[in-house]
């Protein structure tokens, strides 16, 4: 039987070492499993979520395609709005003049 020297603190680093690796090979498992997983999407909620994310990305950018054309749109309203306004100006005017005409002959 061989005997070792060892002294007192090497005997309590080994201990301690030794504890610490016990707790790191219980956690190394979850880890090693989550991280291949994680890296290549290969997880089924990363890939949903990954998923998500391009529909959502792609929502917001035809949402800002749309608002762009409701702005150019908006402008365009507010054009037709003036013609229309002075179209019923002109049109008050001349059959407000018409009007006046005909209140003023007492003949018909």
């Amino acid at each position: 039987m061989s005997t070792r020297n060892m002294t007192g603190a090497q005997v309590r680093q080994s201990m301690v070492t030794s504890g610490s690796a016990v707790k790191s090979r219980q956690l190394l498992p979850y880890f090693v499993q989550m991280k291949p997983d994680f890296l290549t999407g290969t997880n089924p909620k990363q890939a949903q979520l990954n998923s998500q994310l391009a529909q959502l990305s792609s929502n917001l950018s035809d949402t800002e395609n749309l608002l762009r054309m409701t702005s150019v749109q908006a402008e365009a309203m507010r054009g037709l709005g003036s013609w229309h306004g002075g179209l019923f100006m002109a049109a008050s005017k001349v059959l407000g003049e018409e009007s006046v005409k005909e209140a003023g002959q007492p003949g018909k």
